[in-house]
């Protein structure tokens, strides 16, 4: 069962009155709830005298090394969805996406901040029910919160983590790290509690799921704060979790977040350049660079995997263009890159239902490939994608990871083959452009290919030319026939004379 086809069943177990008589009440309870703030601040401005200043707000009690982390009070609509019944929860969690606001969380070493987020978040994560699988899409609540003992700003040989609890057992994390000039989150990590029927009703497991991305691309300069309003989606073990509304700055030197911006490649907007002196910022704008011209076609290179015998386990050749967007020198750059096959080494691994290609060019850039094998179909696909690169001209180390792909499908005991161009899309700001491609990792045989399933693209540009004989041998035919049926009537004239 798809994530849309759960919806559409959770939405049908509550009439569409109660839904939008959920919504009125969502409504009708923030209106109230403001009228009723007001009035009792203009009730208690009337009962103070007029001589007498506004009372100061008492300082802090808090402890000094606690984390610190923004929350708003919980709309009507999320209060109400705990009362009602598992596929009514799904449907209530759509209403209250729009009452879900960015958070602010800090963690603190004393009185010191050393890492501080705005953000917004939510996350798409698919699971197992008795009935099949579905999908549960849910924010990151307002009452999250800093995990103090897990987070923490880092010491010598640690690194600095953001963890975040919300829910029944839920948490969110990243680490960071740092070569002295540029920062960047290492790691994002996100624990999920399936025994959570709020979050995932009729789920047919209890168990606690932790799910890692070793890169997610979030990266600024030392000293700044890094900002992407643009909501961006990174995966980590098949599950999607949405980032949107970002500020965020690790290694803080002061407690507030410095006013000097990093903006991501996909906010295209203006940024705030790094001061020239300690008390001096400039303003300059980000612009898009004009898309460059794509290059001659890449060259066909020959790459392959061996398994712990020394026997090959996986072949595949294949001409490879990345085609990535990045910031350098604040403009976002459109670059069309060919892997040149002379300068890159393969390896990797092979399993039982999955394998690995790694493709690494002069050590500034590596592509990753997954396959992954069905057991029970006998298909594989290209699961997976994910390329790193550090080129002289990026302002940031570029990372982009997707593993929930579905491409190059085939059999088991066959190869895949497309001569045709293919584009493979991985994520908004990396595809991948394939040339003369046929790969084969599982069943490899004497270090040769098996006989190759064709893709629809070769398929369709073999039929074209079937199509266009047939319809000429159909013309010379028809025109055949004419000419016979003529030629006999004419006959038939002179024998009549």
């Amino acid at each position: 069962m798809t994530g849309r086809d759960s919806l559409s069943s959770a939405a049908s177990s509550v009439r569409g009155a109660d839904f939008l008589f959920l919504l009125s009440i969502a409504s009708i309870s923030r209106t109230r709830r403001s009228v009723s703030r007001r009035r009792e601040k203009e009730t208690s401005s009337s009962r103070l005298p007029r001589t007498r200043p506004a009372p100061q707000r008492r300082p802090s009690t808090a402890s000094p090394a606690s984390p610190t982390y923004g929350h708003s009070e919980r709309c009507s609509a999320c209060e109400l969805s705990e009362k009602m019944t598992p596929g009514a929860r799904i449907v209530v969690w759509f209403a209250v996406l729009g009452c879900a606001q960015a958070v602010t969380l800090e963690v603190k070493d004393g009185n010191s901040t050393c890492i501080k987020a705005e953000l917004s978040a939510s996350f798409s994560i698919r699971y197992n029910t008795t009935n099949g699988t579905t999908t549960a899409r849910v924010p990151l609540p307002d009452s999250a919160a800093v995990d103090r003992g897990r987070s923490s700003c880092g010491t010598g040989s640690s690194s600095p983590w953001l963890v975040v609890e919300f829910g029944r057992g839920h948490a969110l994390a990243l680490s960071f790290s740092t070569n002295g000039s540029l920062y960047s989150v290492a790691n994002l990590t996100l624990q999920y509690n399936l025994s959570d029927t709020t979050m995932f009703p009729e789920a047919n497991s209890s168990a606690v799921v932790t799910v890692v991305s070793a890169s997610v691309g979030i990266g600024a300069v030392v000293n700044t704060t890094y900002r992407c309003m643009t909501p961006t989606t990174f995966t980590a073990g098949g599950t999607n979790v949405t980032f949107s509304d970002v500020r965020l700055e690790a290694y803080m030197p002061g407690n507030d977040l410095s006013p000097t911006e990093s903006v991501c490649a996909a906010d295209g907007a203006s940024t705030t350049a790094p001061p020239t002196t300690p008390t001096t910022t400039a303003a300059t704008s980000t612009t898009a660079a004009p898309p460059p011209a794509p290059p001659a076609a890449p060259e066909r290179g020959t790459y392959s995997v061996k398994n712990r015998n020394g026997t090959v386990c996986l072949l595949a050749q294949m001409g490879l263009q990345l085609n990535v967007s990045y910031s350098s020198q604040n403009k976002t750059i459109q670059d069309i890159v060919n892997v040149n096959p002379n300068v890159t080494t393969s390896s990797g691994s092979c399993e039982a239902n999955r394998a690995v290609l790694v493709l690494s060019q002069e050590g500034n850039t590596t592509l990753r490939f997954i396959f992954t094998l069905n057991s029970t179909s006998n298909k594989y696909h290209l699961s997976g994608i994910r390329l790193q690169a550090n080129w002289s001209d990026m302002t940031a180390p570029f990372s982009a990871s997707n593993t929930s792909l579905d491409y190059l499908r085939s059999t088991l005991g066959r190869s895949y083959m497309c001569n045709a161009e293919q584009t493979l899309d991985v994520l908004s700001n990396f595809s991948l452009n394939t040339f003369r491609l046929q790969v084969q990792p599982f069943g490899v045989t004497s270090n040769q290919f098996a006989t190759a399933e064709e893709c629809q693209m070769d398929q369709d540009q073999m039929l074209i030319p079937i199509i266009v004989g047939a319809a000429l041998a159909g013309l010379v035919l028809i025109v055949l026939i004419a000419y016979l049926i003529g030629k006999r009537r004419s006959h038939a004239g002179y024998q009549t004379i």
